[in-house]
C-alpha cells in the first residue's frame, strides 16, 4: 500500500493544519515568494506538522474572464485578455504559471516530509468569495456552464499531480456549500457527485475529502448523499459557528466534545470515515493561548480515543498585519496561527506537537476500534445537532459510548437505541418504529424522550398513557436519587401508570421517568427533552451551576456485556479498546482543566499499567485503579485478563 493511502487508516491518527503563507494569506499564488514558503514549512516540520490542507485559489489558477460584444453578449473566455492557448492547462482555462507554483509548492511538501490535503474549487475562503471573474453572477454550484470550467479544472489539477509523492488526498474544495447556488439536496448531491466523479475519473486511488461543514440530514448537504459519492467526511467544528456549542469556556467538558460529537455523528451518518479538518479557538478574544493549548490537547485526545482519523487546526500562520480582505474585514480571521506574526510558536503548536509524537510512538500502532453501546436514532422536525450533542454528552458522562442513525436509512443492529427529545413534527415512519420494537421484543433496550411529540403506539410499549395535555405552565419537580431536578418542555403530559416500574415522578406523583418489559426487551420513556436542555443551556455540563442530566442515562440498562471498565467519574471518561482476548486498552480523558482523579472499577480484569505523555498516575486497587490526571490531559491504561 502507499504510503499516502495509509492516512486514513483505522486506529490511525494525524494532526496537522491548515496552510496559508505567511507573508500573504490568501494572496500567496499571486504574490508568489517560494522562500518565504519555504521557510514557513521549515518550522512546520520542525514542529512535527506532517499533513497539511492547502489551496489553489480558484480565481488565481482559473482567471477566466468572459468577453463581451453589444448588449452584453459573451462571446468569448480567455485568460484574462489572451485567448486560451491550445494546450492542456488552456483547455483546462488553468494559468499554467500558478499551476507551476503549485508544483514548486509540493516539491517543498515532499522535502519536509509534509503530506497535502488539496482543495481543490477553492472560491470561498475567510469570509470572501473567490471566483472567476467570468462567473460573477451565476449560481457557482449549478450552472452548467460553471460546473463545466470546474470539472475541467479540476481535471487537470489531479491528472497533472496526482503521482506526486506529496498529495494525500484531494478535498473538494473549502466549504463549497458556502458558495450558494443551491437550494436542494438533490443539487448538491448533484454537484458533489460531479467534482468527485471528476477527480475519480482521474485518480482512482487517492481518497477525495468532503471540506464541507454544516452537514445534516434534514439539510441541503447530506452526510448520507456525500458519504456516496465520497471517500472521507469532514468536520469544521468552531464553537462559535456551530449552534448550542458556545455556552461553555473552550477548556469544559461540552465544548471539547464538540469535535468528536459531530464527526462521529458524520461519520455514522455517511457510512465513511472523518476527521477533524479545521479547529481552532478564533483567536484570543475566545480563549488565551494557554487555554487554547489545553483545549486542543484534550481536543485532539477525545478525537484519536473515539477512532477518528485526525485532527487539524486553522491554520499555520499569523494573518494579523496583513491589510488585504477578507483581513481587512474580519478580524476573527487575524489571530488563528501556531506561528505569530514574527515567526514565533504559540503553546497550541507544542500540544499538537505532544500528541503527534504520543501518537506516532504508541506501542500498540494502530488504536483498536473503542467498544460502543447504542445507536442513537435522530428524527425528522427536531433540531437535529442539539438532540445528537446532548445525547453524545449525557452517554459520555454516563458511561455509554454511542454512534447515530438517521431514522430514513436502513438501521444498524445493536442491543440498545436511543430515540432523543422527540417534538411533534420528529416524524418516525410507522415501519421504522415497528423495526425498532420488533428488535426490542428479541432483547433490545429502547429508550424514547419526550418534547411534545404525539407517539404511536404508545401506551403498548411505554406502559404509562396520557391522561391530559396542555401548555406547560411552570416546570416539573423531579426527584432522582437524592438529586432535585426542574425538567420543562413544550406540553405538560399528566401520564398514568400502567404496568411500568416507576422510576421517577413529578411532584404530583404523575410519572416522568418510567421502564415497561416489552418482548424480552425493556422500553425507558422519560417525559422531558433532557438532550436539548444538556445542548442548549449555558454552563449545565461543567462549572458550579452543572446539572447532573446524566443520571439519567445511567439507569438505562444499555451498557454493552463486552465493557469491562467503569469510571466514577462524569468528568474523567473511559473509552474502551480490545486488542486481544486477554488485553485492552482504555482510553482515559480528564476533560476539565482541573486536576481530577477518578476510581476506575474493573470487572474480570486487573490493571497492568499506565501510558502518559502530559503526566498523570495510577494505582491499583482490589477492584480497579485510580487514576490521576492533570487538567484536559488524557492516558491509556493498559488492563490485561484477571
Amino acid at each position: 500500500m502507499r504510503e499516502n493511502q495509509t492516512l486514513f487508516e483505522s486506529g490511525r491518527f494525524f494532526t496537522g493544519c491548515n496552510y496559508w503563507a505567511s507573508h500573504a494569506g490568501t494572496d500567496m499564488w499571486h504574490n508568489w515568494n517560494a522562500e518565504v514558503v519555504e521557510s514557513d514549512l521549515v518550522r512546520l516540520s520542525e514542529a512535527n506538522i506532517k499533513v497539511m490542507r492547502m489551496f489553489p485559489r480558484w480565481d488565481d489558477f482559473q482567471p477566466l474572464r468572459m468577453h463581451r460584444g453589444a448588449q452584453g453578449e459573451e462571446r468569448e473566455l480567455r485568460l484574462g485578455e489572451e485567448p486560451l492557448p491550445f494546450t492542456e492547462a488552456g483547455r483546462a482555462g488553468v494559468d499554467i504559471v500558478m499551476a507551476d507554483r503549485f508544483e514548486v509548492f509540493c516539491d517543498l511538501a515532499q522535502k519536509y516530509g509534509i503530506k497535502l490535503i488539496v482543495g481543490l474549487v477553492t472560491g470561498w475562503m475567510s469570509g470572501r468569495m473567490y471566483m472567476p471573474e467570468a462567473f460573477a453572477g451565476r449560481p457557482l454550484l449549478s450552472d452548467p456552464m460553471v460546473m463545466r470550467w470546474q470539472i475541467r479544472f479540476v481535471r487537470y489539477m489531479v491528472r497533472r499531480f496526482k503521482n506526486h509523492p506529496a498529495i494525500a488526498a484531494w478535498d473538494l474544495g473549502n466549504e463549497c456549500n458556502c458558495m450558494g447556488g443551491i437550494d436542494s439536496a438533490d443539487g448538491a448531491y448533484v454537484w458533489a457527485a460531479a467534482i468527485a466523479g471528476a477527480i475519480k475519473r482521474e485518480d482512482p486511488d487517492h481518497p477525495v475529502v468532503s471540506g464541507l461543514h454544516s452537514n445534516l440530514p434534514n439539510k441541503i448537504w447530506r452526510p448520507e448523499d456525500l458519504g456516496e459519492n465520497l471517500d472521507i467526511l469532514c468536520t469544521h467544528p468552531y464553537p462559535i459557528f456551530t449552534p448550542h456549542c458556545e455556552t461553555d469556556p473552550i477548556n469544559e467538558m461540552k465544548t471539547i466534545l464538540h469535535a468528536t460529537a459531530e464527526t462521529i455523528m458524520y461519520e455514522s451518518l455517511s457510512g465513511k470515515p472523518a476527521f477533524v479538518e479545521e479547529a481552532g479557538t478564533l483567536g484570543p478574544m475566545i480563549a488565551d493561548e494557554d487555554v487554547a493549548a489545553d483545549f486542543v490537547r484534550a481536543a485532539s485526545f477525545s478525537a484519536w480515543a473515539h477512532n477518528l482519523r485526525g485532527y487539524v487546526w486553522w491554520c499555520a500562520n499569523e494573518q494579523s498585519m496583513l491589510e488585504a480582505t477578507p483581513y481587512d474585514w474580519n478580524t476573527v480571521e487575524r489571530e488563528l496561527g501556531l506561528f505569530r506574526a514574527d515567526g514565533s510558536k504559540k503553546p497550541v503548536i507544542d500540544a499538537l506537537t505532544e500528541i503527534t509524537s504520543f501518537v506516532d510512538n504508541f506501542e500498540y500502532g494502530a488504536l483498536p476500534e473503542r467498544i460502543t453501546d447504542a445507536v442513537c436514532v435522530l428524527t425528522h422536525g427536531q433540531d437535529v445537532w442539539a438532540a445528537a450533542y446532548g445525547s453524545f454528552i449525557l452517554a459520555k458522562q454516563a458511561g455509554l459510548d454511542i454512534t447515530f442513525a438517521w431514522c430514513d436509512d436502513e438501521i444498524p443492529q445493536s442491543p440498545a437505541y436511543l430515540l432523543p427529545s422527540l417534538t411533534q413534527d420528529s416524524s418516525i415512519y410507522r415501519h421504522t418504529l415497528c423495526d425498532l420494537l420488533a428488535r426490542v421484543e428479541k432483547g433490545a433496550t429502547l429508550y424514547m424522550s419526550l418534547n411534545d411529540a404525539l407517539l404511536s403506539p404508545f401506551s403498548e410499549i411505554t406502559g404509562v398513557k396520557v391522561k391530559t395535555r396542555s401548555r406547560r405552565v411552570t416546570d416539573d419537580i423531579v426527584k432522582l436519587g437524592r438529586q432535585e431536578y426542574r425538567l420543562w418542555n413544550s406540553f405538560k403530559v399528566v401520564l398514568e401508570n400502567i404496568r411500568a416500574d416507576m422510576i421517577a415522578a413529578d411532584q404530583d406523583g404523575h410519572p416522568v421517568f418510567t421502564a415497561a418489559d416489552y418482548g424480552k426487551g425493556r422500553v425507558y420513556f422519560l417525559a422531558a427533552p433532557i438532550e436539548l436542555d444538556a445542548s442548549c443551556k449555558n454552563s449545565v455540563i461543567s462549572g458550579t451551576r452543572a446539572i447532573p442530566y446524566y443520571r439519567f442515562y445511567e439507569q438505562l440498562d444499555m451498557r454493552n456485556p463486552e465493557k469491562s471498565a467503569v469510571s466514577d467519574s462524569q468528568y474523567v471518561c473511559v473509552t474502551e479498546h480490545i486488542v486481544s482476548e486477554n488485553e485492552r486498552l482504555l482510553t482515559i480523558l480528564n476533560y476539565t482543566p482541573e486536576n481530577r482523579k477518578a476510581n476506575i472499577a474493573l470487572d474480570g480484569w486487573r490493571f497492568d499499567r499506565l501510558i502518559t505523555y502530559h503526566g498523570g498516575s495510577a494505582k491499583a486497587d482490589e477492584d480497579g485503579f485510580t487514576v490521576a490526571l492533570p487538567g484536559n490531559t488524557g492516558a491509556v491504561a493498559v488492563i490485561k485478563k484477571a
